[in-house]
Parts: structure tokens; C-alpha cells; sequence
């Protein structure tokens, strides 16, 4: 069965195109805050400096790597969440506070004078429109779609299908009440700033992007053709993934995305988590070799799978507890 026929044949694919935001790159949140207010469900943009309701039982998945002078702590992540989701942890909280550094997988997701060039750069593409790359009636079915985000198929067409299909993924996240503001990261980085903490990150916004925009344009119109094909059904298996991470079942965010992601394109995985994740590992062998206490969040599908930070660390010998 090719790609294509893969990922058109359910609309779980496009679940795991919100999956993408929600527990993957880190950059689509900040292009789902970029979106026009009208697509979200009110106008009131929560603040990110703000308490969290408390988990059911111990709430999501939190582990550590230490050595004599070192303790690194590993949260996977949420980009994106409802504001009422329940995520708090005592246990969280004081891994949090004990460490005197923050590292996230970019340190300035909400930085939309960053990615706008980038967009512009790796997002666009007038030699390869894209009414030269679909159907007559997959463009009467982009037309349609397009309206969810207040624009149409003619004003998209110069657009490259990677950012076609995130940007279309948008609108049923938001009316489903998701919020980039209420994110994991957002918060976590308002505190540590209130808190005078410093935040890095891991990667920067260009190696995302990069990451979108260095995909076959086979994989690309793949994403599309799904996107299109159930885009008003995206949150279904997004609401599970979060349930899943919220109660810190690990086993279930592999099952849901990472098994799924897998299984629909290698190329998506690899790219998206693999590469990635050996070079998470790099760079916190190279904090282990250091001393202090260093809180590092990332997205939770970076840490679920046979392919995760912490088995990659523990296949060198580096030991990983959860907490």
C-alpha cells in the first residue's frame, strides 16, 4: 500500500496531524497562535502565568538523569491545551522549582517576527503551485476547507503542502477549544521567568521549519490529501492523546502517535523524532558533564517509545529513573 493510500484510507491521519501540535514540533503551536482570533471559540486569551488545576492521580510523566553533581529532569509536553485541561503535580512542581535553568525545545515559541521569514523562505513556493500538484477536485475540496481559515484555494496555491496542511489543521483545534496560551511551554516559561530562571533551548525555530519544509513533496501532499480528507475531524484522537499524557500513560501516547506515526510515514518519523531525539541525548550527556539542576521540557512523543530520549540515553549507558 503506498503512503498516500495509508493515509487517506482513515481519518486518524489527521488526528496525528494535531497530534503533531499537540506533542511534536513545538513551532506549530506558535502558527496556531498566529491564527486569525475568529477561529477560536471566544476572544479572551488566558494568561500563561496562571495556576493549574490539579492532575488525577500523579498527573503526567516526569523523569530524571543524574549523576554525582548533576540532576536533569524530563517533562514531556502539551503544546497546545484546552484551559481547563488538569495537569498540575506537586511532583512537577517541585522538580520545577528546585532547578535553576529551563530548557525547551525552542526557547521563543511565541516569536512570530522570527518565523515570519522563515514562512516566507521555506513555505513558499510559486514554481510548484500547488493546482499543479492536485486534482481538479482536491482543489474544489482545498476551496472549501480554506474557508475555515478565512482564505480559499487561490490564495493558498503558492503555498507549499506542508504548510498548507498545518495551517489547515488549525481552525478545527481551535474551535475545539485548544490554546497555544495554555500550552505547556508557555506556561512553564512564564514561570520560569517570573521566577528570573534562565529558558534556552534545544533547537531554534529555523530547524523546525527546516524540518516541515525538508520532507519529500510525496510525504507533503500525503499530510495534505489527509488533512483534507476529515480536517473537520483532527481533535478526535488528539482528546485521547491528552488524556493519555494528563495521567502520565506513557504506554498509551506511544500506542496512539508515536506506533501511528510510525506506521503511516518512516520518513515523518525519523525526521520529526529519531534524528531529534539523538540529539537531545547529546546534549544532555554534555549537561550531565556539567553540575547544577536543569529542568528540560519537551514534547511527550520525544519521550514514549523504543525510539525515545530516554532509551537512546540508557542504550549508551546513562541511567534514567522515572519519578
Amino acid at each position: 500500500m503506498t503512503l498516500t493510500r495509508r493515509l487517506k484510507s482513515t481519518t486518524a491521519a489527521v488526528g496525528r496531524a494535531a497530534f503533531g501540535v499537540a506533542l511534536g514540533l513545538s513551532l506549530a503551536a506558535a502558527l496556531l497562535a498566529s491564527a486569525p482570533a475568529a477561529l477560536a471559540q471566544d476572544a479572551v486569551v488566558p494568561s500563561p502565568l496562571r495556576a493549574v488545576a490539579p492532575a488525577s492521580g500523579q498527573g503526567p510523566a516526569l523523569w530524571s538523569v543524574s549523576d554525582s553533581d548533576s540532576t536533569i529532569y524530563l517533562f514531556g509536553t502539551v503544546h497546545v491545551l484546552r484551559p481547563e485541561t488538569a495537569w498540575g503535580s506537586p511532583r512537577v512542581d517541585a522538580a520545577f522549582d528546585g532547578a535553576s535553568s529551563v530548557i525547551l525545545e525552542i526557547s521563543n515559541p511565541d516569536d512570530q517576527a522570527a518565523i515570519a521569514p522563515l514562512i516566507q523562505q521555506y513555505g513558499i513556493s510559486p514554481d510548484r503551485p500547488l493546482s499543479t500538484l492536485l486534482t481538479a477536485d482536491e482543489i474544489a475540496h482545498l476551496d472549501t476547507a480554506a474557508q475555515s481559515i478565512g482564505a480559499t484555494a487561490a490564495q493558498l496555491d503558492p503555498l507549499r503542502p506542508w504548510l498548507v496542511a498545518l495551517s489547515l489543521s488549525v481552525a478545527p483545534i481551535l474551535k475545539a477549544g485548544y490554546d497555544p496560551q495554555s500550552g505547556v511551554e508557555a506556561i512553564l516559561k512564564a514561570r520560569a521567568e517570573a521566577a528570573g530562571k534562565p529558558v534556552t533551548g534545544l533547537e531554534t525555530i529555523d530547524k523546525q521549519v527546516g524540518i516541515l519544509a525538508g520532507l519529500s513533496e510525496e510525504t507533503q501532499l500525503a499530510f495534505l490529501r489527509a488533512t483534507l480528507e476529515a480536517y473537520d475531524e483532527a481533535t478526535t484522537e488528539l482528546d485521547a492523546l491528552v488524556a493519555a499524557w494528563a495521567t502520565g500513560d506513557v504506554e498509551a501516547i506511544n500506542r496512539l502517535g508515536v506506533i501511528e506515526m510510525r506506521e503511516t510515514s518512516e520518513e515523518v518519523y525519523q525526521a520529526l523524532l529519531v534524528r531529534r531525539n539523538a540529539d537531545w541525548a547529546d546534549q544532555i550527556q554534555t549537561l550531565l558533564a556539567g553540575s547544577g539542576t536543569v529542568f528540560i521540557a519537551v514534547g511527550s512523543a520525544h519521550l514514549a517509545g523504543e525510539d525515545s530520549v530516554q532509551e537512546i540515553l540508557s542504550d549508551r549507558g546513562v541511567q534514567v529513573t522515572r519519578q
